[in-house]
């Protein structure tokens, strides 16, 4: 098992490998500098040990590796404070380490410059891992792209010729043609020619949709079985496929972002430590306990520099880090630290149906026979449907798969368009004329027949006459996945509140899902953009943060806007699969739970690290406040602190 998502993997992460070329570049980057810091570090305190240089040229030397490993969080903290969000983790460090170099300048204390390097240091390795589990940045929406047809052939009246252009290129009003299995590439009606296109990308509608002359067809779907002529009424801009990539674009900036874990508690502690250096400094001299202004200007710097949180800011990230990885083994692709956060306190999940819940493919689920016995019906239709590139045509073959074996000839094929298909089939028994398609069908071949057979299904009903006479029917819907109902009972076991789903399809085909899987609430025949509508409105309403599961296309912009949106990596769209914060390579719903439970996990080993180091901190900075702790100890205390921590991340890859 493990070795089949391994090899999905690696699938994967060429595809994303341009794309995060750049990210990978910067790591790197960053990598050298601390090296470069390092080394630089042990120059200059050969320098300090073999010269006595004077305390201002000594600054100087110590300050080459100090900005050079620095500065980008010195740039941050200053940011921060110009944009009023003082108390980030950037500053911080920018003090304490500012502490630590001004500390030497104090009369009668020891300088501590090595010090402020390696503190600074130690951060810079802390956002190296940090930025190693942020890792696969989705700003790309490049695989959106696939969706954009490259051509459309353009009808040249005139010339009576066809030719290749960019969509773009296409005037309103002119004729494109569309040959089968390509995809429609802007709106427009049909005016010449009968086909079925498959709008499951677009709609998540699981029946394809019968078109003929006078109909609309839409960009982004893909013409199965005839040649349309199709007249455009958009230019491509406008059309169908450019509104959803827009739509995408826009969503990403709605999301509610979860404070990264570090970042969040840096608002909470930072106050707190400057708070309490600035009073070290101030209130015990003017109280007049003993020594005087220097001494306790040296114990508030010494309480700030102790007070740095190296082994957070390094064992946090690698909690995280380790998490991801673990998730990663089970099959979970969670692109981001902040997303477990999200995953972790998760209130509602929503879902697409077709392809999410279901498989998105027909098969059928129900024979109804009036004249022969079921075998014999399914038997005959999937003779007829031998040739058909239509969904149903597929759902009939699979259903009787001996059908290529069994001798019968098929002669005569007659295709109806938005009707069915009639056929001659030779048996053993003799020739018998079958006819296999809708109520219309039906009407043109067979006087007795009545609508009733087959209303109380739900899904496509396909109708089957011998010879004139109606003898049954067959049902064909997209089946539930073994799966999903455990998926959503383990959701409530998990904790999450509230299951939904949220479909394009038909009315009555959501209901009768809804009903078999027992989701909490339920809409149907949306569009792409009123499905992030509901995102947008329930987001207000209920609180807590939400997920969206979906794989297609459709279902883009709303993974990008859910608090955490998932796709389903398996069948689902590149599109999809680049928009979403969290993909399961399996396509199991179960997945979604365990995704959660991970998470958790991943958390609570977070706090325990921080804890542990807040108390060690603490002890310290006590020792410290009564001039017990040299800087040394702070650091030796905060090193082991670390390691310590960083064993217990690894435990966070264990998922």
């Amino acid at each position: 098992m493990s070795h089949h998502h391994e090899h999905h993997h690696d699938g994967c992460s060429c595809e994303h490998h341009h794309h995060h070329h750049h990210h990978h570049e910067g790591q790197h980057g960053r990598l050298l500098l601390i090296i470069l810091a390092a080394v630089l570090l042990g120059v200059a305190v050969a320098v300090e040990k073999t010269l006595s240089l004077p305390l201002w040229a000594l600054l100087l030397v110590y300050l080459v590796p100090y900005l050079s490993v620095g500065w980008g969080t010195l740039k941050e903290a200053a940011e921060g404070l110009l944009s009023g969000d003082a108390f980030n983790e950037h500053f911080l460090m920018s003090v304490a380490t500012i502490g630590a170099l001004a500390i030497g300048f104090l009369p009668g204390a020891e300088s501590q410059f090595p010090e402020a390097v390696f503190v600074m240091l130690f951060f810079q390795v802390g956002e190296l891992f940090e930025g190693y589990a942020e890792g696969k940045s989705r700003e790309s929406i490049a695989h959106l792209m696939d969706i954009r047809p490259d051509t459309a052939s353009l009808l040249d009246d005139a010339a009576k010729s066809i030719r290749q252009v960019s969509p773009g290129e296409v005037p309103v009003g002119s004729v494109i043609v569309i040959k089968p299995g390509e995809k429609v590439p802007l709106d427009g009606v049909v005016v010449k020619g009968a086909s079925a296109l498959n709008t499951v990308a677009l709609t998540g509608e699981s029946l394809p949709r019968d078109v003929r002359e006078g109909d609309e067809v839409v960009s982004g779907c893909v013409n199965l079985s005839g040649l349309l002529h199709v007249r455009t009424t958009k230019a491509f801009a406008d059309s169908t496929v450019s509104k959803i990539i827009s739509l995408v674009e826009h969503a990403t900036e709605k999301k509610s972002r979860s404070e990264a874990f570090i970042t969040r508690f840096a608002r909470i502690y930072t106050p707190i430590v400057v708070v309490a250096a600035l009073l070290l400094a101030v209130v015990p001299p003017l109280v007049g306990v003993g020594g005087g202004f220097t001494v306790w200007l040296y114990r508030a710097l010494m309480f700030l520099v102790v007070s740095c949180p190296c082994a957070l800011v390094i064992s946090v990230p690698l909690t995280f880090f380790g998490g991801i990885g673990g998730a990663s083994r089970k099959g979970i692709l969670i692109k981001g630290a902040s997303y477990m956060d999200v995953l972790s306190r998760l209130g509602t999940v929503v879902f697409d149906k077709t392809g999410t819940l279901t498989y998105g493919q027909f098969s059928v689920t129900a024979v109804h026979p009036q004249l022969c016995d079921e075998h014999q019906l399914l038997h005959l239709a999937a003779h007829v449907e031998h040739y058909s590139t239509h969904p149903i045509g597929t759902a009939l073959r699979a259903a009787f798969p001996d059908e290529a074996t069994d001798g019968c000839q098929v002669c005569d094929v007659k295709e109806l368009a938005g009707q069915g298909v009639v056929a001659e089939v030779v048996m053993a028994q003799g020739k018998k004329s079958v006819a296999v398609g809708n109520g219309k069908l039906m009407d043109n071949v067979c006087g007795a027949w009545h609508e009733g057979c087959g209303r109380q299904h739900e899904g496509t009903v396909v109708h089957v006459a011998i010879d004139g006479t109606y003898a049954g029917h067959i049902v064909i819907s997209d089946t539930v996945k073994a799966d999903s109902r455990e998926a959503l009972v383990r959701l409530k076991q998990a904790g999450v509140g509230k299951t939904v789903m949220l479909t394009g399809d038909r009315r009555e085909v959501a209901a009768q899902v809804a009903e078999q899987l027992g989701v909490d609430e339920w809409h149907a025949e949306l569009l792409p953009a009123d499905k992030v509508a509901y995102f947008e409105n329930k987001g207000k309403a209920d609180g807590g943060y939400s997920a969206f599961v979906g794989d297609g296309i459709n279902d883009a912009p709303v993974l990008a806007r859910a608090d955490v949106g998932i796709a389903m990596g398996g069948l689902g769209s590149d599109a999809a699969i680049e928009a979403a914060d969290v993909v399961l390579m399996t396509d199991e719903p179960t997945k979604i739970a365990e995704a959660i439970r991970i998470s958790r996990r991943t958390l609570s080993i977070a706090r325990q690290n921080v804890w542990f180091a807040i108390g060690v901190k603490v002890a310290v900075l006590l020792l410290a406040t009564f001039g017990l702790a040299t800087m040394w100890l702070a650091v030796f205390a905060d090193v082991g602190v670390t390691v310590l921590a960083v064993l217990n991340a690894m435990r966070a890859l264990r998922a």
